[in-house]
């Protein structure tokens, strides 16, 4: 048990991050799951989107978050993927 006035404070402080921060990962992991069972595009974009607030929120490490968003990218049906933009060069003019 903390002794000090700040001691405290910080454990107080740290319960109430500790909630939010598991109140995001249950959502996460629950919406990774039902992205990963029925595969449709409004899933995996919900998963993608809570992954990346969860990112910045500094829940989970950057790198996590962008391995999670490939893993889910993978489950994208192909009609759904946007298809590779063809990249023109112009010719040099004098």
């Amino acid at each position: 048990m903390p002794v000090t006035k700040s001691a405290k404070r910080a454990l107080r402080g740290s319960k109430k991050k500790e909630s939010i921060n598991k109140l995001i990962m249950s959502k996460l992991e629950f919406a990774v799951r039902k992205a990963k069972e029925n595969k449709t595009v409004e899933k995996i974009l919900t998963a993608v989107s809570l992954t990346d607030r969860a990112a910045k929120k500094k829940v989970i490490h950057k790198n996590k978050a962008a391995r999670m968003k490939s893993q889910l990218s993978k489950l994208m049906p192909q009609s759904a993927k946007p298809a590779p933009k063809k990249v023109v060069k112009k010719a040099k003019s004098k």
